[in-house]
């Protein structure tokens, strides 16, 4: 008496499978390309800033931008010089009557203050780390930008090219906390609508 399997013709058909499974995942990898991304700027001082990196220097003590501002309004900068101690006395005691009530103690200002000191007259700039990220490019369409290292000292959205993609835009969002390290890094950049010749996005 002959016993024949039902199994043995579904080996062919599932190794095939398999291969062309493993040949589809392969050619995906191989048509997805990583490309760098320039970034550069993101330390753009606010007209009404007082010369300060304020988004930052308000996350660092825990209040609202416009919270900042308006206890530095009642400051008296020394142009040109150190101020007095009866001066320094005097703008500590104006940053003071409005921080306080938001929690923020003199310690802490001092810390803030003195991380994001800098002087422009002579090129510095306050700590700051650079971010980098890469595009994910694939069938020559970027499908996404993947942040790397989200860096710090961010205080607006720096500007972002890709080679080879220069009249696509981009949106940058920047995390703000109390982390003095941390503190200004990039958290996404995302594609946006791109650019027509007249500076337009395109619809």
């Amino acid at each position: 008496m002959e016993i024949r399997s039902n199994f043995a013709p579904l080996a062919i058909p599932l190794v095939v499978l398999a291969l062309v499974l493993g040949a589809g995942s392969a050619a995906s990898e191989a048509a997805e390309m990583k490309v760098p991304v320039r970034i550069s700027g993101g330390h753009e001082i606010g007209k009404d800033d007082f010369g300060r990196p304020v988004p930052l220097i308000a996350a660092a003590l825990g209040v609202k931008p416009e919270v900042f501002r308006k206890a530095f309004s009642g400051v008296t900068p020394a142009r040109g010089r150190g101020p007095s101690r009866d001066e320094a006395r005097k703008n500590k005691e104006a940053l003071l009557k409005v921080l306080a009530p938001h929690g923020v103690t003199n310690d802490r200002l001092d810390e803030v203050s003195d991380y994001y000191r800098y002087r422009p007259q002579e090129g510095e700039l306050w700590p700051t780390t650079e971010a980098k990220a890469h595009a994910i490019v694939e069938n020559g369409k970027i499908n996404r930008i993947d942040v790397t290292e989200p860096g710090s000292g961010y205080c607006s959205p720096p500007q972002i090219a890709v080679k080879g993609f220069e009249g696509q835009a981009f949106s940058v969002t920047l995390e703000f906390t109390k982390d003095l390290i941390k503190n200004g890094a990039i958290a996404t950049i995302r594609l946006a609508a791109k650019k027509s010749k007249h500076g337009r996005p395109d619809q």
